[in-house]
C-alpha cells in the first residue's frame, strides 16, 4: 500500500497536487483508526514524505479550533503546537497525557517530514516538483525556495514552547510525565 501511494504521488506532473488529492481521500480513514499503534505504524511506514506531510497537516488542521491559512511551513508547525487539541477521538480510557503525547509525536514527525521535503536531503529537496523537473533542478544544484513563514528564530520557538507548557499545565493540572518533557525537548 505504501509503495502504491508513493508511486501515485510521483506519477503526476504536479506531485503536490496529486498528494493533496490522495490525502483528502485517505484522511477520513486515518480518523477512524482505533489504536495509536496502528496510526503510528501507518504514518511511520509512509514512503512518500510529501504525502505524510499533507496527511499530518490535515490531521492538525482538523484538531485546531481556528484553522490557519498559512502554507505548510515552520511557522505553521509552531501554530499547530499552540492551537491543536487532542487529535483523535479515543474509544478507550486513554489517559489525557498520553493523548497529548501522541500529538507531540505527530508534530515531531511532521517537522521531520517537512525538513525531508524542503530542507534536508539534496535528492529530496524538490519533492514538490515533477520527476522530470526534479532531475533538472538537481543537475542545476538549485536550492529549494523557502517561504517567508520558514524564517523563524530561537525566540519564536522558545515562546511557543512556553505557551504550550502553560496550556498543558492548565489541562493536566499535574507535573508532566517524563515522556512529554522529552518530546518537547526533541521538538524544540
Amino acid at each position: 500500500l505504501q509503495r502504491m501511494l508513493s508511486i501515485a504521488v510521483e506519477v503526476d506532473k504536479s506531485p503536490n497536487c496529486s498528494c493533496c488529492k490522495i490525502a483528502d481521500v485517505i484522511f477520513p480513514f486515518i480518523l477512524n483508526i482505533p489504536l495509536r499503534s496502528q496510526r503510528e505504524a501507518f504514518l511511520n511506514t509512509m514512503e512518500s514524505q510529501l504525502l505524510r506531510c499533507k496527511l499530518l497537516e490535515l490531521l492538525f488542521q482538523h484538531s485546531c479550533d481556528v484553522p490557519t491559512t498559512l502554507p505548510l511551513s515552520l511557522a505553521k508547525i509552531l501554530y499547530f503546537l499552540n492551537h491543536s487539541s487532542v487529535l483523535l477521538q479515543y474509544q478507550d480510557e486513554t489517559p489525557t497525557w498520553q493523548r497529548w503525547d501522541e500529538m507531540l509525536q505527530y508534530l515531531s514527525l511532521l517537522l521531520m517530514s517537512y525538513q525531508n521535503v524542503i530542507l534536508a536531503f539534496p535528492l529530496a529537496e524538490h519533492l514538490r516538483s515533477s520527476l522530470n523537473d526534479r532531475m533538472d533542478l538537481i543537475i542545476q544544484k538549485a536550492k529549494p525556495k523557502l517561504q517567508d513563514s520558514d524564517d523563524i528564530n530561537h525566540t519564536d520557538v522558545q515562546l511557543k514552547i512556553e505557551d504550550f507548557i502553560s496550556r498543558m499545565q492548565q489541562v493536566l493540572g499535574q507535573p508532566f510525565p517524563l515522556q512529554i518533557m522529552e518530546k518537547l525537548s526533541i521538538l524544540q
